[in-house]
Formats: structure tokens, sequence, C-alpha cells
């Protein structure tokens, strides 16, 4: 019997009562080093307003209070009059002077000396600024970002030559007056123009580039209600679908003295446009080649006085090499050194993300790091000393391996050194002179951990604080709980985590909710410790929250990763599904018989494919801004994963050509001017399920753009999984109450 609405009123009213929250102490650490390097101190706000300076000796490793508190607010009470309390002193601009065993502060605009020891004081002139002690500055250090390729131009280096198109061919002329034109190449066309010249340092040889235009389509979408009023209005821009013939480069070197044109065999680039490195000495040119579908990846190396050509690098698979969204993740895959003589490169050809050294002349790749963990980004490249500095996860058996840690190497792959090791996703603060490190962790269900280490070695200098949550604990908050089980290959562990309602109750069934999203560029599920409710919009109406990081995603080995290979409707499910069933089995309040999903974009494809993929677990799907047919959705995140050309896969992937598949109760949501995923997928799989006689509800969100459709997208979401898993029926919205 279904529950009346009235009751869905009341359950609607909870959902928006206000949440309590408290104050977290010692959760974060805000150093201040002294510029001699000998000492650090910071403050810690307590309960009741009132706080504590500590000190740290760096030399010895001691964490001690500054001072006596309650004796050097007597003592100020006596100097400087007034009322002082030892654990609320209002200093200000305080350091320390530990050779002199002395601090210097301001009290109500009073600057005062004070001997650490007896807490005695003097009152002084202010003091100078102290001296600002820089960064150890490593010599031909830098970060792993690119910034060395030259940009085209049309002047020579020697400012002797003005190179330029003309009729679509390549001409250069002398920067004299009245010079002649000179004519370089002859085969350019209207459709296949030259563009880019690229000149060399030596001023002699010259790159540029024959350019066919690539044939790609329009997306449109209808403003129905632009503001003001008035006729809807259309909006078009270009948009690359999978498949879509790109815009092709074919490289041309001319050799200036010679009058020559070589068009050396490296092949057409038809990804991409191609970004030049120059030698130093002029005579090489080399840049990155990814093949159409991922499969191949190349940095290609010219010799522009010969016209030969070689592969430095020169890495092929049978699935995917991770090219697009690493980049933007921060993790590109060629680091040249500044000699050019050496690259830093990324690959997963061993099965987990590593670096390796290449040697430019000879092409030979050397492994720097090895095993089953995995490189997640390089911080920093000190190639003086021939180091890397690095964070990566997997590294620690007993240990999430999505955790995040800090490491350094040796180009040679020797002296690797662990800067963290506490069992938790950690975040660090260097030392100005980069001999220490503020070393936080934190898991979903452990709160902040503070410690400082010694770069040199890794080791634990001393401990400073563990995060003070009793106020949180007495509000009734609780951690959500971190659970791992079996994937598919009965080995793998797949980690996610659980919410439960504030006034959970074990002798209660509880539906399940799962928060979806599976797109293969990274991993999903939180591992840092929040104060925040999490989702507790839902656990409050009664729901169980869980989300989880099945195969397919990044961020675990490269065996784990291919599973997403030509078949996102995967979207890890078969892990998921064994995830809950194992969690289930321990807990009978966990109602794997009502279990709901939702998503947006990616995860608005999933989990409308988890109703039509696997209609047996799934009972309810609630999904926004979906793509929901890859071929639909932009060329370059697509075809990274789905492959090139086009065929089988995308079809059998497809929500769309899936559509007659459907069982469960399916609510989409869609925004009529969504810039990422073009809004006709959602309406034309709204057709399919129509010509298919299936029923589901929809959104159309006039003006809406990429997301789940605002305050009534959120409300009409609510309401969709209350009424299909809670058996309570919306209220009437549009009678006043």
């Amino acid at each position: 019997m279904r529950i009346q609405s009235v009751c869905a009123i009341v359950t609607l009213a909870l959902s928006f009562l206000p949440v309590t929250y408290a104050n977290v102490y010692k959760d974060r650490i805000s150093p201040n080093w002294s510029p001699d390097g000998s000492s650090m101190w910071y403050c810690n706000n307590l309960p009741k307003g009132e706080r504590e300076f500590i000190l740290i000796d760096l030399k010895e490793g001691l964490r001690k209070q500054a001072f006596d508190h309650d004796k050097l607010a007597a003592t100020l009470q006596k100097e400087n009059g007034g009322s002082y309390i030892g654990a609320k002193l209002p200093l200000e601009n305080l350091s320390f002077d530990l050779k002199a065993q002395t601090a210097t502060f301001r009290v109500n605009g009073k600057w005062f000396l004070c001997e650490l020891e007896t807490c005695r004081l003097k009152k002084i002139e202010q003091p100078p600024d102290p001296p600002s002690r820089a960064s150890e500055k490593r010599a031909n250090q830098k970060t792993s970002k690119e910034s060395t390729y030259r940009v085209s131009r049309e002047i020579s280096p020697d400012k002797k030559w003005k190179a330029y198109i003309k009729n679509h061919n390549l001409w250069i002329r002398a920067t004299t007056e009245n010079s002649r034109e000179i004519q370089l190449s002859s085969d350019g066309e209207e459709s296949r123009s030259y563009q880019q010249p690229f000149w060399s340092s030596n001023s002699n040889n010259l790159i540029a580039f024959r350019i066919q235009p690539g044939d790609v389509g329009e997306v449109h979408m209808i403003q129905s209600s632009p503001k003001g009023g008035g006729r809807a209005k259309l909006q078009t821009r270009r948009y690359p679908l999978p498949g879509d013939r790109f815009t092709t480069h074919e490289l041309n070197w001319f050799d200036l003295e010679k009058r020559v044109q070589t068009k050396p065999k490296v092949g057409i680039i038809d990804f991409r446009g191609p970004r030049l490195r120059w030698s130093a000495d002029g005579r090489m040119i080399s840049y990155e080649k990814i093949d159409r579908g991922h499969q191949r990846f190349r940095v290609i190396e010219v010799d522009t006085f010969t016209g030969r050509h070689r592969n430095i690098i020169d890495e092929k698979t049978e699935t995917f090499i991770w090219t697009e969204h690493a980049l933007r993740l921060g993790m590109p895959k060629v680091n040249w050194l500044a000699d050019q003589s050496e690259i830093l490169y990324l690959s997963e050809k061993d099965g987990h993300r590593h670096i390796y050294l290449v040697d430019v002349a000879s092409g030979d790749m050397n492994p720097v790091t090895q095993g089953d963990f995995v490189v997640r980004k390089i911080d920093l490249i000190d190639e003086k000393k021939r180091q890397i500095w690095f964070r990566a996860s997997g590294k620690n058996p007993d240990q999430d391996p999505y955790l995040m840690h800090f490491y350094r190497v040796n180009f040679d792959g020797t002296g690797l050194t662990a800067l963290t090791e506490g069992n938790g996703d950690h975040e660090i603060q260097y030392s100005p002179d980069h001999r220490f490190i503020i070393d936080t962790y934190s898991r979903i269900d452990c709160p902040p951990i503070h410690e400082l280490r010694r770069v040199s070695t890794g080791k634990l200098v001393c401990k400073l604080e563990e995060s003070d949550i009793s106020e949180l604990i007495a509000s009734g908050w609780k951690s959500p709980e971190v659970f791992s089980a079996k994937g598919r290959d009965g080995k793998t562990g797949i980690w996610g985590i659980v919410c439960k309602p504030a006034n959970f109750d074990p002798n209660k069934k509880y539906p399940v909710l799962e928060d979806m999203y599976a797109g293969p560029h990274d991993s999903y599920v939180p591992k840092r410790w929040s104060s925040g409710r999490r989702y507790s919009s839902w656990t409050e109406m009664g729901f169980v929250v869980i989300k989880v990081d099945g195969m397919g995603t990044a961020n675990r080995s490269k065996e784990f990763h291919d599973v997403c290979w030509k078949n996102l409707k995967d979207a890890g499910f078969p892990d998921r599904i064994l995830w809950h069933k194992a969690y289930a089995k321990d807990n009978p309040w966990y109602d794997i018989t009502r279990v709901g999903i939702y998503g947006g974009s990616a995860g608005g494809q999933s989990s409308t494919g988890a109703l039509l993929f696997h209609p047996e677990f799934y009972k309810v799907a609630v999904s926004s801004c979906g793509c929901h047919d890859n071929r639909m959705d932009k060329s370059s995140w697509n075809e990274q994963w789905m492959g090139y050309p086009v065929g089988p896969q995308y079809s059998a992937s497809s929500n769309i050509d899936n559509a007659h598949r459907l069982q469960g109760r399916l609510l989409l949501i869609v925004g009529e001017l969504d810039n990422n995923v073009p809004p006709e997928s959602t309406l034309r799989l709204a057709d399919a399920l129509i010509r298919a006689n299936k029923d589901f509800d929809m959104i159309v969100v006039p003006n809406g753009g990429h997301g789940g459709g605002g305050r009534h997208g959120d409300r009409r979401r609510k309401d969709f999984f209350r009424k299909h898993l809670l058996g309570i029926d919306p209220p009437n919205y549009n009678i006043s109450q």
C-alpha cells in the first residue's frame, strides 16, 4: 500500500532541516619558518576561543609550547596593564631567535622582547623586518610543464629574411629595401595551403606545413526562451565528432641556401596540430605525433640538413595509449631536459604508469620507477642533482591503493625515497630551504594528522598535531565507511564508501543510491577527510548512498584501465554489483532489492546504461546531460576510449541503440543549451524509447546548460527516487501551503 502524500510532505520538510556543523581544531597548520632555518612555529586554535603557540626546534627536532602561556600573560599584565589570559594571548608579528632564546611580538601596538625561559619582557622599538630567506633554487630545475616549444614567427632569427604565405605557397624575401620575392613552394592550393612557417636558429632552414582542412560538422541548439522574450534563437558551433575528418598537416622543410624543398616521409599529422622543437644548433626538429585512435605515440626527429628522420620514442599498444586528459591533469608524457639530450617519459607499457629516461641520441629507454604502483604526477625535475620528485599511489600494499604519497628518485632509478608514510592521502608543505616538509595526511574516515619530516631521508622528525573533532562527534556527525571487495577477477580490490543516515537504525531496511561516474580519465571516490556530511540531503531522506570506482577507471594498473577499451557501457558494473552484494552479505539492513543510480555527463550515460544492461540489479535511474551515444559526443574524449575508426563497438555501447532493453524507472534531465554534450543525445534517446514503446520521464530545462537542471532538477530527482524506492508520492507543489 502506497504511503499517503502527507508523509511525503513531512519527509520533504525534514530533508531541508539545517545541518548542525561544529568546529574542528588542528586540521590545518600554517607554518612560520625562521629566516635562518633554525625553527618553525605555528598557532593552534582550540575550543572556547583559546589558542596555543607551538615552537619547533628544527636542529634538535623538538616540539614544545613556545613559552609558558600563563606566565607570559601574568608578565604582560604587569608590564603593559590590562587583563590577559594565557590561553588567549593577543600576540602579533611573532618571531623567534633560538640562539638568544628570545621572541619578539607586538601587543596592542607595543613591541616586546621576551626571554622564552622566564617570560621576562622588555619594551623595544619596532624591530626591522627579518631578511627573507628565499627558497633554495635548484640549478636547471623545472616542473613538468612544457614551455620550450618555439612559436611560429615570420622574421628569421638573424633578422635577414621574412617568411610569408602568398597564393597558398611559402615565400621569402630579404628584409632589405626593394628585395625580390623568392617562392619556396609551388604545390600549395586553396584546399592545401601552406601555413605556420618555423625558422631554425641558423636562419637557413625553415619548416612549414601544407594543411588540408578537415570536415568537422556543426552542432545546433535552440534557445527557446531568450532573455527579454522574442523569437527562439539558433546557436551553432563547430563540434568534431568521432570519425570526422580532421585537419591534416604535411611536414615540409626548406633549405634557403640550396633552394631545396623536402617532404620527410614521416606521415601526415591528422590529430592535434604539431608543436615543433628545434635543437640548440638549429639542425634537428622534433615533435610529438599521436596516431588517430591513440594506439601509437611517437616523438619524431627530423634532420633538416639531410632530410632523414627517426623515431626517438615509438610506443604501440593493442588498446590505447592515454594521451587525452592526461595532459590536463598535469601529466605530460614527454618532459625534455634542458640540454635536449634526454627525455623523461611517462608510459604504461609495463602494466603501470612509470617514468622512463630516454637517451635522445640512441633512443634507449631505461626505467626510472618500477613496480606495482602508479606514478600520478611529476612535481619537480632537478637536473643538477639528476633527481625527480613525484607523487604516486599503490606502493603501500597495506593501504587503499588510491592514496597519494610523495617520493624522490634518481634519474638512474636508484635512491627511491618515500617522503611520506602514514596511512592516508597526503599533501605536503616545504620549508623555504626545502630541508623539511610538513606532511598532512587523512582518509575519508580519519581526520588530518600532521608530521614534520626530513626531505633528505623522508624520516620523521617529530609528530606535530592530530585533528580534534570531538565537537563534531558530539554533534552526531559520523564519517562515511570505507569498504573494499574483490572485483570480477576475484583478486582485484574494488574500493568505495558508504554514507548512512544520521539516525541510522540497523534493524531497518534502507534503499541504496549509487552516485555514478566512470569516465576513464580519472578515479572518483573521495579519499581525503571532510567535516561535511556527505550526501546528507539524500541520507536524511532515508537512503544509503555509496560511491565506487570500478574497473575501467584510471589510477590503477593498465589492465584495470583497459576494461573500458571499446566498451564504455561496461562502466565497471560487474565489479560494482559484486561490491554491493559483498557489503549486503554482512549488513542485512542494506537492501539490494531497491538500488537506484544517478549521474551526469558520462555518469548520465552510465546511469541509464545500468537499467539497460543490468536491469536485474538496478531498478531506478536519473540521468542528467548524458552522453547516450559516443558517436554524438566530442571526438577527443570518445576516440581515446572507444577507438578509431568508428565501428560496431559504438553501437554496442549506445543507450540509444539499446533503448529497447529498458525495464526500470528512468528520468532524463537535459539543458537545451548544453555546450558540452549536445542535448540532441538525450532527445534521440527519448525518441528511441518512444519508438520502443517504453515509459520514462523527462525534463528539458530552457536555457539550461551542462548540469543537473538546477533547483528544479534537484527536486524532481529527489521526488523520483522517493516515489520509486521509498513508495512516497510527491506532494502537489502547485498548491500553496
